[in-house]
């Protein structure tokens, strides 16, 4: 690796790097059999002082975002997705919705939750998942309603993909006025869209586990969540309606679902470096493993350039080439994972093995969203039409 960070950046990525390989890698193999979050795993993070990394270090916590070290926030959900890609999407959201309060959330809100996580170790997360589409063999009900009242916001309905779901305890929905769809499906008035800040011990929050069973990232736990009349308080409306929107602030959490790539990906090299080290080389081995190094210190130059442009202020240069740095490393990794395979062979698909599982967690994860649909929102950019970096939509 390399990547140049100062010392006390530095040493918050070396305890990392010991909770990823001491904490968390001895769980992700059971957590992803049963489907089960890793309570074990961001205890460990709890312990060294790692779980408020985006909260401000006035309120007690590291002080990374998008603008200020971001390099070693992205630095260290590599070195998660290393060891295991479903927990780092837990531990992106609850980073995300730490970004979020610090760039939106008022005092009397920052004073409250962040205490929360600073001190108790609440867990936060960021749910927006509402595909009204169904799938030819399901007949679930997906959407909330959202109604303004006296005393703030009642929500009925369902969110799916609620990463960490039981295991939380807040989350940042971002949901409609204009009927159901939270804002990855939101297509009229930005304004429309509210980010509200739900306390999950409410009685009217229920969780659906038999909806999750996927093929990958099992241990994100992002069960279907039911909302029966929810009452969100007006005090936890978070900026102003359309903010997150209007602001484009998805585009900062963007190059980090490449980090997020590109330690699945490297996970997967260092497996294929040990299965091969007993081998005798070929060209074909050769070959694949200059490929996979090459992919590997490519996507690093990426992230370290998009960092860099966060870092210094260019925002608008960071938001548009933050969708390239994501559809580049996405390729990056899925190529590096298969020439691992074809290191390997058939027998690293045997459970247990990390590069079966980082197999599948990467196929899945990367569909959070399409390719296809990344690299159209690009060709818009560059042909001057009209685009959608945050969601995609056209």
């Amino acid at each position: 690796m390399f990547v140049w960070l100062d010392p006390t950046q530095q040493r918050y990525l070396d305890r990392m790097v010991v909770v990823a390989r001491e904490s968390v890698l001895p769980q992700a193999t059971d957590c992803d059999r049963s489907a089960c979050f890793p309570t074990e795993s961001f205890a460990a993070i709890v312990g060294a002082n790692l779980h408020a990394p985006a909260v401000p270090k006035e309120y007690g916590g590291l002080g990374l975002r998008h603008d200020r070290h971001i390099l070693t926030l992205w630095m260290m959900t590599r070195e998660l997705a290393k060891v295991d890609l479903a927990f780092t999407r837990c531990w992106e959201g609850h980073g995300n919705a730490q970004i979020l309060l610090t760039g939106m959330g008022n005092p009397q809100q920052q004073q409250k939750w962040f205490a929360g996580i600073v001190q108790r170790g609440e867990k936060w997360a960021v749910w927006s998942g509402e595909p009204l589409g169904k799938l030819p063999d399901r007949e679930d009900e997906i959407g909330t309603r959202v109604q303004k009242v006296n005393e703030g916001y009642l929500i009925n309905g369902t969110k799916v993909f609620a990463t960490t779901s039981v295991a939380a305890d807040w989350a940042i929905l971002l949901v409609s006025l204009a009927g159901a769809g939270g804002a990855r499906h939101h297509c009229g008035n930005p304004e429309d869209v509210l980010m509200l800040a739900c306390d999950l011990t409410n009685a009217g929050v229920s969780f659906d586990k038999s909806w999750w069973q996927p093929i990958g990232m099992r241990g994100s736990v992002s069960y279907r969540v039911q909302f029966k009349d929810v009452l969100i308080p007006q005090e936890n409306l978070i900026g102003y309606p359309g903010q997150f929107l209007l602001e484009e602030w998805q585009t900062r959490f963007t190059p980090q679902y490449g980090a997020a790539f590109l330690g699945a990906a490297e996970g997967a090299y260092e497996y294929a470096l040990d299965c091969i080290a007993q081998q005798k080389s070929d060209p074909y081995v050769q070959h694949r493993i200059a490929r996979a190094d090459i992919n590997i210190k490519t996507a690093y130059l990426w992230l370290q350039h998009i960092a860099n442009l966060w870092e210094t202020g260019n925002e608008s240069a960071a938001k548009q080439l933050g969708n390239y740095v994501r559809y580049s490393i996405e390729k990056l990794a899925m190529e590096t994972v298969e020439h691992c395979l074809h290191l390997c062979g058939a027998r690293a698909l045997a459970q247990p093995s990390l590069l079966e599982r980082t197999y599948r967690d990467l196929s899945f994860y990367t569909l959070h969203d399409r390719s296809d649909r990344v690299l159209a929102t690009i060709g818009r950019e560059i042909l001057g039409e009209k685009s959608d970096r945050s969601f995609f939509k056209v």
